[in-house]
């Protein structure tokens, strides 16, 4: 009779094992499902948190997780320094103005150089505390400076037509964009003061 028992304690022991471990990986996969390289979508289905550089399969990675979840409409930047591909991130940034998301960095979050492009795609944008913004002048791979061409060549446009279409007026575009690339080279980084994020109006509330 007590060898019975601890036949059936046995049993019972590797069955709870066992369903322990599925739920174990079915957690995992769960999580794993809501990310998406740099963003991480919430148990809230509706919010992401974004988290490294913009890179050339950020914008898929963006269409994925949209298709995957309709209703985000909040991302939280942490940290993100920038993008190795500006066509891709002003897509990329068009993509979340059209889809009416909201911006908010996080405390201690850092946006840098494209990062900060894409921020301002938000339709509110907003902040926590102790937070950097950093800008500089786009160079090209023959190490031209965009500080260095006429304020009408036409290389300026990408980036004029982007703000246009996120958002900015006319001058307001205008007076931003010339405002970055002239604040710090293309090797260096200005991070803006209260006063230069209150004037270009980084943040809508």
């Amino acid at each position: 009779m007590k060898k019975r028992n601890l036949y059936f304690l046995r049993y019972a022991l590797l069955f709870l094992l066992i369903i322990g471990s599925i739920s174990c990986n079915n957690d995992d996969d769960a999580v794993q499902s809501r990310v998406f390289d740099v963003f991480t979508v919430q148990s809230d289905g509706t919010t992401v948190e974004m988290n490294g550089e913009i890179r050339t399969r950020t914008l898929n990675d963006f269409r994925n997780m949209l298709r995957a979840f309709p209703d985000i409409n909040l991302i939280n930047f942490r940290e993100v320094p920038g993008s190795n591909d500006d066509e891709t991130n002003v897509e990329l940034g068009r993509l979340l103005n059209t889809n009416r998301i909201n911006t908010h960095l996080l405390n201690n979050g850092l946006i840098a150089s494209g990062g900060v492009d894409l921020f301002l795609a938000g339709v509110e944008r907003t902040r926590g505390s102790n937070i950097t913004v950093g800008v500089h002048a786009w160079a090209d791979g023959n190490g031209t400076q965009a500080g260095q061409l006429p304020m009408n060549d036409p290389r300026h446009r990408l980036y004029l037509d982007y703000y246009e279409a996120i958002g900015f007026t006319v001058q307001q575009a205008s007076d931003f964009y010339f405002f970055t690339i002239n604040a710090a080279p293309a090797s260096s980084i200005h991070n803006m003061t209260e006063e230069e994020l209150e004037q270009f109006g980084i943040f809508t509330e």
